[in-house]
């Protein structure tokens, strides 16, 4: 009986595991640099893998730069595939040439290894050129630049791979150009339209790019989205019945970039960049319901007067579970007909906790009036404060849906009316929520800003506040 070496090991692992695989790529193509796994790898290899099997065939990954994406799917992939079957025909497409040869030459690196060549002792090339590889059983890559020429040729997979450079995404004319090019073009570019696969990866540059494009005209997309920071709580598939629980506001590679180096790229970027390009969640040009040219910055909020009045608006969730919403508080300086936010903070909470958030903040900010969505925990909370006798507030009902409120209340912003504090921590997470209402994730924060602004100050007296 042959007995197994540690090279056998290896050789089925690079055989049977993509992960596996990619690591013996990167070591190839970056001799001396450390591989860091992690999660979302996983997560990638596992949708590749179903693509491979054919169980899907159309995928689109979202993800932020510089997290592994194109030597993982560009170049990595197509080299596995063909090692299992040399018969394949790949294309390979990004937005320009220069990247596309880059990604061919690692491809090439790969399959030309010793340690390739003794996994996979099928596959072999009979031709090797800049932008093609030919396999002995006319398998192939073939890598070509967005609007290249492909009339004659046909393939049964089709990786494009950051099609087009967020600068150019912000042309209408480019943008719509690509995506006429990609249904018109690319896609006739498979011998069989049912079983041929498509793989897009990039990262999004913005609402109408072409990820968006393609979302929002067909179902038939598997979507692996991975932004940089975990807006929400959720279970990220990494293998058959197998999840990773990725928290909100966690890193997406805490070894690679941490929190705090991509909180210093948000500030730098500016919300609309860092949403498109790391979140993954582009806001639309301009807002959508709010517009982005009526917001109004101070540096500190004018000195107080007698008729200055102070609002702590509370949007309380029904629950504290992670998949629930969030509470959130904003405190508000209001004189003159004038709305200066001073504060936004916004939590997952038990009633104790609620109960707590909203004392300290009472205490700290001194409210002339608090006033609390009259729902959920929010009719405990305006009771238990009441009880306490401390501080003046008032229930609001809920009477129109979420995006009426905000609409009645953009008045207010165009007027020049609601003031945001310059470099306010907090600003960059409310602005993404602010400016995608009402197609974002959230809209705590909104809540609590709508019922501020509504909120009229004259006529009130404490028997009409209970």
């Amino acid at each position: 009986m042959n007995e197994i070496t540690e090279r056998d090991l290896l050789d089925f692992a690079l055989l049977t595991d993509f992960e596996s695989f990619l690591k013996h790529s990167m070591l190839t193509l970056n001799p001396g640099m450390p591989f860091l796994p992690n999660w979302h790898i996983r997560a990638i290899a596992y949708q590749l893998e179903r693509v491979r099997r054919g169980e899907i065939n159309r995928l689109i990954i979202n993800m932020p730069p510089r997290h592994l994406k194109s030597i993982t799917v560009s170049v990595a992939f197509p080299a596995f595939v063909l090692g299992h079957d040399p018969r394949q025909r790949i294309f390979s497409i990004s937005y320009g040439s220069e990247l596309s040869l880059k990604h061919a030459r690692d491809f090439r690196s790969i399959v030309e290894s010793p340690w390739y060549a003794r996994a996979f002792s099928q596959m072999r090339l009979s031709r090797s050129l800049d932008d093609e590889a030919t396999t002995t059983l006319k398998g192939f890559r073939k890598a070509t630049s967005v609007g290249g020429v492909l009339t004659g040729l046909g393939g049964n997979m089709i990786i494009l791979d950051d099609p087009q450079k967020p600068v150019d995404a912000q042309s209408k004319v480019r943008r719509d150009s690509l995506n006429q090019w990609f249904s018109n073009t690319l896609v006739s570019r498979l011998d069989n339209k049912e079983t041929g696969a498509i793989i897009v990866v990039t990262q999004r540059v913005h609402m109408d790019d072409l990820s968006g494009h393609l979302m929002g005209s067909s179902d038939q997309w598997e979507v692996l989205s991975l932004p940089a920071i975990a807006e929400v709580d959720e279970q990220v598939p990494i293998g058959d019945d197998e999840f990773h629980t990725r928290r909100a506001g966690t890193a997406l590679h805490p070894e690679h970039e941490s929190l705090e180096t991509l909180r210093g790229l948000q500030k730098d970027l500016g919300s609309y960049d860092f949403g498109a390009q790391y979140q993954q969640a582009p806001i639309p040009e301009g807002g959508a319901t709010v517009l982005r040219n009526w917001l109004c910055w101070y540096d500190r909020p004018p000195e107080r007067t007698t008729k200055t009045k102070v609002l702590l608006s509370i949007d309380a969730a029904s629950k504290d579970g992670p998949q629930n919403s969030y509470s959130a508080f904003s405190a508000w300086q209001v004189q003159d007909g004038h709305y200066y936010l001073l504060n936004m903070e916004r939590g997952r909470y038990n009633f104790p906790q609620l109960r707590d958030k909203a004392l300290a903040l009472a205490q700290r900010y001194e409210p002339t009036l608090i006033v609390i969505e009259d729902a959920s925990a929010g009719i405990a909370l305006a009771q238990e404060l009441r009880s306490m006798g401390r501080h003046r507030v008032k229930a609001v009902p809920v009477e129109r849906d979420k995006e009426t409120r905000l609409f009645i209340q953009t008045s207010k912003f165009e007027a020049g009316h609601v003031h945001f504090p310059k470099d306010a921590p907090f600003i960059p997470d409310l602005l993404a929520e602010l400016l995608a209402f009402p197609h974002g994730k959230h809209d705590d924060q909104v809540d609590s800003m709508s019922q501020a602004l509504a909120h009229k100050f004259s006529g009130y007296t404490l028997d009409n506040l209970h």
